[in-house]
C-alpha cells in the first residue's frame, strides 16, 4: 500500500481524469452531488469558493495496493482502507470521492477531496509526507498487507521532494553495509555522502534502542526506510561482518608462506635421508641389496 499526495488548482481536471478512466467505480462520496461527473465538479468547486484565498484546494490521493493483494482487495475492503487512510491522515469533516480503478496490474484507488472542509476552514497538511508514509505502513502491518518489492529497481532520478532523499538514502546504506564492520565505519562512509546517523537512547541511558538517517532537512527512522534498518538488525549485519573478518584474518596468518613451506621440506628431506643413513650404518654392507 502507497499514497501520493497531490495538490492541485482544478476540480474539472482531477475529478475529469478519475472519473472518465476506463472501468472504474464509485466507491463512496460525501457531501457531493453524485448524478454525474459535471455534478461533483460544481459540488467540489461550490464549497472551495468559502475560501477563495486558497489557491490549491484539490486534494488528490491514488492509494497502490500489491497485486499479490489482489484477492483480497473487494470494492468493500478497498473502500475501508480508504476511509481509514483518510481518517488516520486527518480528511474529515470535508467533501470527497473514493473512485477504483482497473487499468493497471496494481490494484489502486483515487481519493478526491477537498481541502476547505465543511466550515470554509482550510485543513492543516503538516508533515503531511511523512504522516502519509506512517499511516500507509501501520495500515500494511494491521492488516498483514503485502510490502513492496524491488526497492532497487525505482527509478530514484524520477522522484522528488522527500521520496527521492528517501531512496538515495536506502541505496547508500545498502551499499555501505557490506564494506563495514563497525558502526563508526558505517557513520564515516554515510557522512561522505551527506547522510548522518541520529540514535535514540532508553531513558538517561546508554542503551541505543532505535536510529534515524538525516539528509539535508529530512529525516527517517531506519525502519521506515526499509524493515531491515532498524538498529537492532543493523547492528546484527555489523557484528556478523566483523565475526567474519576476524576468521578471515585468523585463516591468513594460519597459512604457511611458500619459503617456510620450501625450508619446512627440505628439513624433512634432510631428516629422512640422515635417518636412512642411520639405518643403513646399522645394518652391515653384507646385508643390503640394491636391485636397478
Amino acid at each position: 500500500m502507497i499514497g501520493k499526495i497531490v495538490k492541485g488548482r482544478s476540480f474539472k481536471g482531477c475529478v475529469s481524469y478519475v472519473m472518465d478512466a476506463k472501468d472504474t467505480r464509485l466507491l463512496a462520496g460525501e457531501g457531493v452531488f453524485e448524478t454525474d461527473v459535471k455534478s461533483i465538479i460544481n459540488s467540489f468547486y461550490m464549497q472551495s469558493l468559502l475560501n477563495p484565498k486558497l489557491s490549491k484546494c484539490v486534494g488528490h490521493i491514488p492509494l497502490s495496493f500489491s497485486p499479490d493483494d489482489r484477492e483480497r482487495l473487494t470494492d468493500h475492503f478497498m473502500k475501508c482502507l480508504a476511509k481509514e487512510y483518510m481518517k488516520a491522515m486527518g480528511i474529515e469533516n470535508t467533501q470527497y470521492i473514493i473512485v477504483r480503478h482497473n487499468n493497471t496490474n496494481h490494484p489502486h484507488c483515487h481519493i478526491v477531496f477537498n481541502w476547505v472542509n465543511n466550515d470554509g476552514k482550510t485543513m492543516s497538511d503538516k508533515n503531511d509526507q511523512y504522516r502519509n508514509e506512517k499511516i500507509c505502513k501501520q495500515l500494511k502491518d494491521k492488516y498483514n498487507l503485502t510490502y513492496g518489492k524491488g526497492k532497487e529497481k525505482v527509478n530514484v532520478q524520477k522522484l522528488k521532494g522527500v521520496e527521492h532523499t528517501k531512496y538515495e538514502i536506502y541505496h547508500a546504506v545498502k551499499d555501505a553495509l557490506p564494506k563495514v564492520m563497525n558502526w563508526q565505519q558505517f557513520e564515516y562512509l554515510l557522512d561522505k555522502q551527506g547522510i548522518s546517523i541520529e540514535y535514540k537512547h532508553r531513558g538517561q541511558t546508554d542503551e541505543v534502542q532505535g536510529i534515524s538517517f538525516r539528509k539535508g532537512e529530512h529525516c527517517f527512522k531506519g525502519s521506515d526506510i526499509d524493515r531491515k534498518f532498524s538498529f537492532s538488525k543493523l547492528d546484527v549485519i555489523l557484528n556478523e561482518n566483523s565475526y567474519i573478518q576476524k576468521q578471515q584474518q585468523e585463516q591468513r596468518q594460519q597459512v604457511v608462506s611458500p619459503n617456510e613451506t620450501q625450508h619446512t621440506g627440505n628439513a624433512v628431506s634432510e631428516n629422512i635421508v640422515s635417518g636412512i643413513a642411520n639405518v643403513v650404518s646399522g645394518i652391515g654392507r653384507d646385508s643390503i641389496y640394491i636391485k636397478l
